[in-house]
């Protein structure tokens, strides 16, 4: 018997689940998340399910970890300071593919050399512009990425950066035709540098876990789970930390399957700061053949085609004072709910609370709260914004009582964007408290930020709400309308339709039934699979609101965890051969090219090569029970009667499952 353990990092709890042999969960449990050290959080997490189930550590076989830092960090725009090695390109060059808004005035040295596109040379490596380069920055940065022109055809000089930043730099170095074998070198470019710019924080996090699991009495073996669902041991996620990229929702699509078996499906995952919803076709997720985007950046890393809006339990609710009526909108901004703010610090937050209760006249900042983060780094902060931090202090305040001016409400968002402070607010999770759908915290708190909330005014001078239920109410069914909107456009983005018609007024007036001299009906045709904690409370009602099928498996709030412990491990090498003149064949290889007078053995040659890689890489991860498949794109052309080779891709898949430790 096997016992697996699969961890995932979110953005409010971290999860574990303990399983037996991929056929069942043996427990689950949860424990916020300490964003100033996820390992703390990882700990207590795996602790706590270690205890629920009886488990010794030590029978533990594998550990495997989904996390968020990756996609968290360049949405952000954290990372360490990196240098990019340019070869063969212009310094215009830097402007294609948001390249330099990545770069962000990061040293950049636009190099002669580079290839051309048969793989032949197209200028001698400039060596001695190089060495200058890296004896002024070696000290300067974290790490180097190299992109050169067409280095997919031919990496000779990429190799041979590599080989001299080691020897003078000694940082790690990330080379773009490690990372990808497309064509595209701004592309490419901008893919290492958010490599190397990752490379140090989660080899941190890396190390921090594992030395978290050793502490615990756990000696197995750590996967990562990479954002295709695949799996990749933790000292290939330490070198190419950028396959983790939307490491989190691919999992949770990877769980989605394993729960309900389902092969053709949405996926709609609610978290507390967003929610993600993916496509399911043959039992597999859809892959993003642009790459995966992350905040600004589109990258070559393959990964699902996540859809993510800024809509969650954890959500800030907006008053709309737009209209008589009046309303509410959600995100996409993350706020700590009121009750759980309350249940950590009841004596400060019951007080203030009853305190504005008891007012007669509301104020604007009503039912808010501010805390400043511990531990983390303020240096080199504005006068205003470092002001505004000390009057914080360390203690829990309402909002109202440290924002004194108007322009102090941009030094709090700054402060906020920096990690430094955390702001309480209303939220579908304490509206859900309000309604008894969640008792996780502090329901009489919820009560009264509902309440002060609905004492706001509508264009017609009403109250929004008279009762603290029916602004839970307004709250939770915005949250039904809003996720709706995002299956919605989802679906119609997959048939290949515009997906602003996911708002338009016929679609909506079908989806509520309305009726009228015209009959519409609108909807799902497919089932929808709700995960997250919170899915429960929230998705029967968009289930209703859509006519689809629901499905709410009972572990659909720990999928993630369970994704990252069914995967398998996957991987993937491209390569092509071309015909640079008649009655040539050039295969590209990592060694360089390699010529052949027909196209069969020059092909033969390539799938050698690329099968003989990938499986090297699937041990080296772990895997055991390789399967291999290979996939060949010949593309000719007719000429003069005669159909002629002008390109082949050949793609080679090594896929089993993780060693398990006994």
């Amino acid at each position: 018997m096997a016992i697996l353990l699969g961890v995932d990092t979110g953005g409010t709890y971290t999860d574990a689940v303990l399983m037996q042999d991929e056929a069942r969960v043996l427990a689950r449990a949860k424990a916020l998340t300490t964003r100033h050290d996820l390992a703390v959080g990882v700990g207590r997490a795996v602790r706590t399910v270690l205890d629920e189930a009886r488990v010794d550590p030590a029978e533990v076989g594998m550990a495997s970890l989904s996390t968020t830092l990756a996609t968290n960090a360049l949405v952000e725009g954290q990372g360490g300071r990196v240098a990019l090695i340019y070869i063969g390109f212009r310094e215009q060059d830097l402007e294609a593919q948001g390249l330099a808004d990545a770069l962000g005035g990061d040293p950049v040295c636009v190099l002669a050399g580079g290839h051309k596109h048969d793989g032949s040379e197209a200028a001698s490596l400039d060596e001695a512009a190089l060495l200058t380069f890296l004896d002024t920055h070696k000290r300067d940065v974290s790490g180097f990425a190299v992109a050169g022109q067409f280095a997919t055809r031919n990496p000779a000089h990429e190799v041979r950066v590599m080989e001299l930043v080691r020897d003078v730099a000694g940082r790690p170095v990330s080379a773009s035709h490690q990372l990808s074998a497309k064509l595209g070198g701004p592309k490419r470019a901008l893919t290492a540098v958010l490599n190397a710019r990752l490379i140090g924080m989660i080899d941190a996090l890396i190390g921090r876990a594992e030395a978290e699991l050793r502490d615990i009495g756990i000696r197995a073996p750590m996967m990562v789970v990479r954002g295709d669902g695949a799996l990749m041991s933790s000292a290939q996620a330490r070198t190419r930390p950028i396959e983790t990229i939307l490491s989190g929702p691919a999992a949770s699509i990877v769980g989605a399957r394993w729960l309900t078996g389902a092969d053709h499906a949405l996926v709609s995952d609610i978290g507390g700061t967003t929610t993600d919803v993916a496509v399911l076709r043959g039992g597999r997720p859809v892959i993003d053949p642009n790459g995966a985007r992350v905040g600004p950046h589109r990258t070559m890393v393959e990964a699902v085609a996540m859809r993510t809006s800024g809509l969650g339990g954890d959500s800030k609710v907006h008053f709309v004072a737009e209209g008589l009526r009046g309303g509410v909108t959600l995100g996409p901004r993350r706020v700590l709910p009121v009750s759980l703010l309350a249940q950590e610090t009841p004596d400060v937050v019951l007080p203030l609370l009853e305190a504005q209760m008891r007012s007669t006249t509301p104020g604007e900042h009503d039912g808010r709260f501010v805390r400043a983060v511990p531990g983390v780094q303020a240096d080199g902060l504005p006068t205003r914004d470092a002001d505004l931090l000390a009057r914080i202090g360390e203690d829990v305040r309402g909002l109202g009582d440290v924002l004194r001016t108007r322009m102090e409400h941009g030094a709090l968002k700054r402060l906020v964007g920096r990690g430094l402070v955390q702001v309480a607010g209303l939220t579908p999770s304490d509206a859900s408290h309000v309604l008894g759908r969640l008792d996780a915290w502090d329901a009489e708190a919820a009560q009264m930020a509902c309440v002060l909330f609905g004492r706001r005014r509508t264009g017609a001078g009403e109250r929004l709400a008279d009762t603290a239920e029916q602004l839970a109410q307004m709250v939770v069914d915005q949250l039904t309308h809003q996720t709706s909107v995002a299956l919605l456009e989802a679906a119609l983005a997959e048939d290949g339709m515009d997906e602003g018609l996911a708002t338009h007024v016929l679609m909506q007036r079908g989806l509520s039934g309305a009726t009228g001299l015209v009959r519409v009906s609108t909807g799902l045709d497919v089932p929808v699979v709700g995960l997250g904690a919170s899915a429960r409370a929230y998705y029967p009602a968009v289930g209703a609101r859509l006519g689809c099928d629901m499905q709410l498996p009972e572990d659909g709030g720990v999928a993630n965890a369970i994704g990252a412990v069914v995967g398998r491990v996957t991987v993937r090498r491209t390569g092509t051969v071309t015909s640079p003149s008649e009655g040539l064949f050039r295969v590209h290889l990592p060694s360089g090219p390699e010529d052949f007078a027909a196209s069969e053995p020059a092909l033969a040659r390539l799938e050698t090569v690329l099968s003989e890689d990938a499986r090297a890489a699937a041990l080296a991860a772990g895997a055991s029970d390789i399967e291999l498949r290979v996939a060949r794109d010949i593309r000719t052309a007719q000429a003069e009667a005669r159909e002629v080779f002008v390109e082949a891709e050949l793609v080679t898949e090594a896929t089993g499952r993780p060693g398990i430790a006994l």
